[in-house]
């Protein structure tokens, strides 16, 4: 199963070691990133392999959304079957 974690805020140090260490520590393997920095902010999308998640999927999403509140981004996780329903035509 994956998962789609997309995060966006003002650039800092760190966002996406912070970000991988919760999914390290919940044995999600992240196996793709896309980031940019446009105009000072920071916009990241991470594909997740979530099936070996060691927490429910509902706690996994609000660790990250906890973080995203301490560090000022959003943070938003999105089960990869909700993602394409969301976008089929």
């Amino acid at each position: 199963m994956r998962a789609v974690i997309t995060v966006i805020g003002k650039d800092t140090v760190g966002i996406l070691a912070h970000v991988s260490g919760v999914c390290a520590r919940h044995g999600v393997n992240v196996s793709d990133v896309t980031q940019s920095i446009l105009q000072g902010m920071f916009a990241m999308i991470m594909m997740v392999d979530i099936s070996d998640c060691d927490i429910p999927f509902t706690g996994f999403a609000e660790e990250l959304d906890a973080l995203g509140g301490e560090m000022g981004l959003s943070i938003h996780v999105m089960h990869e079957d909700i993602f394409n329903s969301m976008h089929r035509i």
